[in-house]
């Protein structure tokens, strides 16, 4: 087979290497005799991978070619995604602890050169992080908390390399490109690729990182190529054939314009903007309840002209909720008219109508996850310590954010339960669904209807395992049947 070095300036390249040619990556992208080349193994050793960068067509092109990059494009965008490197590398947290135990400054960086640094007590730990990532020239850089992160990690160019490493990395680059064999990432033809949308700053993400590296584990074994992307990353969506939203959905936020840009694009999608914009919207969802004879806390539609006669029909005290709060933000108590003359003043000026509801104190609510018109796990969500919610934001600490959850098999759950949560799903169409029912004095109330329910390890898998991962993931298949 055919090596290639390709570099972006090959008369800077410092490495004598026997039997392989250095080319540039210009010579590489523009001269014709290279895609016409068969059997050839590309070492992409650009100074920037960078989208659409001349490293990242390097390795794009020889995929297009047939060639074997290294590194692929694939391990190119995992490098950008963080928060996915952050979940690869749990998988060796405890080789990354223990070999940085020793040291007592707060921040290290680690270079691996070709799979190896120059220190022998890194070798297993830069191995592993070579057969993750596969690119030959790569920097991390850590720092410490309560234990060992990643802070940083990125490809680097030879010119970065200190001159101090230089004989040592010559060795690598000698053994490294001798080799026969390399172990990169085995081709594997999927039957789709699927876009998991997380925001790293989302303040109360739908499923907590641990579910986030199910979802792309599970997704492997059923043949589906899943990959976390970002907001930012908007103009990669017509690349995937499908999208899954793990952001908290608004209609003003990234989560609304990524689904509907897929569903113009004919992309598949879980959940749709139709659900989004009714979901996220209360006033909508009273109305819907309402006119389905769904059985709800005695609900009304706020407005200024009927705000002093409210009171008559819900009581004291009233729940508030702004029409697009969604995880208890948004929602307010008020325990007086007074406080209730304040808050409607207060929040009438953010939207012309709000809702008010009749307070029906719980110990719990019931979340039915249903995914298309099938229910697939139940739980019982009791309320944060101390507080008349699920979650209690401002609760100091924040171990008690939010209350114990209880995960049932479905056969336990009441079946008016579930037949309620099926009959509220239904008027949303098609998706995944978070039901939320309360039972006071033995009348079931539909509380929410939830177009991005969480998916948390530990929480709503407790009870079906790995079952509520595959159940997401199968209806994507059947999307793209």
């Amino acid at each position: 087979m055919n090596k290639y070095i390709v570099v972006n300036q090959p008369d800077k390249w410092n490495f004598l290497v026997d039997n392989i040619t250095v080319i540039s990556s210009q010579d590489y992208l523009t001269n014709p005799k290279y895609s016409l080349l068969k059997n050839a193994r590309i070492f992409n050793l650009c100074k920037d991978y960078t989208y659409q960068s001349k490293g990242y067509y390097v390795s794009l092109l020889a995929e297009a070619r047939g060639h074997l990059p290294i590194p692929t494009t694939k391990n190119i965008v995992d490098l950008k995604a963080l928060k996915l490197v952050r979940i690869v590398s749990d998988e060796f947290d405890d080789v990354l602890q223990q070999s940085l135990k020793g040291i007592k400054s707060q921040n290290f960086t680690l270079s691996i050169y070709f799979g190896q640094n120059v220190a022998q007590k890194y070798k297993a730990l830069s191995a592993l992080f070579y057969k993750h990532f596969q690119v030959p020239l790569l920097r991390v850089n850590f720092n410490h908390t309560t234990k060992w992160n990643i802070q940083s990690i990125k490809a680097i160019s030879e010119s970065e390399i200190p001159a101090e490493h230089i004989p040592s990395v010559q060795e690598f680059a000698n053994q490294y490109f001798a080799k026969k064999r390399y172990s990169t990432a085995k081709v594997t033809h999927y039957d789709f690729d699927l876009a998991i949308l997380v925001n790293p700053n989302d303040p109360a993400p739908p499923s907590n990182p641990k579910a986030l590296k199910k979802f792309v584990e599970l997704a492997e074994k059923m043949n589906i190529y899943a990959e976390i992307i970002e907001p930012k990353d908007l103009s990669r969506l017509s690349s995937f054939d499908a999208l899954f939203l793990r952001q908290s959905t608004e209609v003003n936020n990234e989560a609304y314009t990524f689904a509907r840009k897929a569903q113009q694009e004919g992309i598949a999608i879980i959940d749709y903007p139709d659900a989004i914009l009714k979901c996220c919207n209360k006033v909508y969802m009273a109305e819907a309840l309402n006119n389905a004879n769904i059985s709800t806390p005695k609900t009304v539609i706020v407005h200024s002209n009927n705000r002093n006669s409210v009171l008559e029909q819900t009581g004291l005290p009233c729940v508030l909720k702004a029409p697009d709060s969604t995880f208890s933000f948004g929602v307010k108590k008020a325990k007086t008219k007074e406080e209730y003359d304040v808050l409607v003043t207060e929040m009438l000026k953010q939207s012309d109508l709000i809702i008010a509801q009749e307070f029906c104190p719980s110990d719990y609510d019931w979340r039915i996850g249903i995914i298309d018109n099938k229910p697939f796990f139940a739980c019982k969500y009791y309320m944060a310590k101390g507080h008349w919610q699920i979650y209690n934001w401002k609760a100091t600490d924040k171990n008690e954010q939010d209350g114990d959850a209880v995960c049932l098999p479905i056969e336990e759950v009441p079946k008016n339960v579930i037949e309620t949560a099926l009959k509220s799903a239904k008027l949303m169409g098609l998706g995944l669904y978070g039901i939320d029912i309360k039972v006071v004095n033995g009348k079931l109330m539909v509380i929410e209807i939830n177009d991005n329910p969480n998916i948390d390890f530990g929480v709503e898998d407790e009870y079906y395992g790995d079952l509520v991962y595959t159940e997401i993931l199968t209806a994507f298949k059947k999307r793209l049947a």
